[in-house]
């Protein structure tokens, strides 16, 4: 069992900058891929990062790309999403999200465990 909680979320004008925080308990953290997630209001869930379990290699949908920088710290049970350039459609809940190796893609249902989300709130 792994429990994520997020935190970092808020309001930003344009161009500026947040860091997301997932913290998760248990043991096994470091067996888990890592992905980060965002929902606006009226829209599906979307796939924003995925990070791999040593933190070695990460993936981003293409509208993050050189602008978002996702990493982890296996010692402190915490994966971060830096956010630089942030745009108003940003604007979502993000949510933490673990998965099994193998498994975890950029599909929401190949996802075990889910965190409440933080809200990301960018304007123009």
């Amino acid at each position: 069992q792994v429990q994520l909680v997020e935190s970092g979320g808020g309001l930003v004008q344009a161009g500026g900058s947040l860091r997301l925080s997932c913290v998760a308990s248990g043991r096994t953290f470091s067996s888990y891929i890592i992905a980060w997630f965002r929902q606006s209001p009226g829209k599906e869930r979307e796939f924003v990062a995925r990070i791999t379990r040593s933190g070695g290699s990460t993936d981003y949908t293409d509208s993050v790309k050189g602008r978002f920088t996702g990493s982890r710290d296996n010692a402190k049970n915490t994966v971060y999403l830096q956010m630089n350039s942030l745009r108003p459609e940003d604007t979502a809940v993000y949510y933490c999200a673990a998965g099994r190796y193998g498994i975890a893609t950029m599909n929401v249902q190949s996802y075990d465990y889910w965190g409440q989300g933080t809200q990301v709130t960018v304007s123009s």
